[in-house]
């Protein structure tokens, strides 16, 4: 299993959708998709993105961590 990390490739705005399809095995296209559509429901769903995108460390970064 993958350590979970934005990407450096591949980013719309900070890397997270990708890092999540990269994850789940999906296309970065899908997961943002998804990621739209749960925004027009009640949640906290703009909070989580920001969230995971100040917790997510940079790809380049995770490799120097390892």
């Amino acid at each position: 299993m993958s350590r979970l990390a934005r990407p450096t490739d591949g980013r719309m705005i900070g890397g997270v959708c990708a890092a999540l399809a990269r994850r789940f095995g999906t296309s970065a296209t899908t997961m943002r998709v998804i990621f739209l559509v749960s925004c027009l429901l009640p949640g906290p769903q703009f909070l989580l993105y920001i969230a995971l995108w100040i917790l997510l460390p940079s790809e380049d970064k995770a490799r120097t961590a390892w």
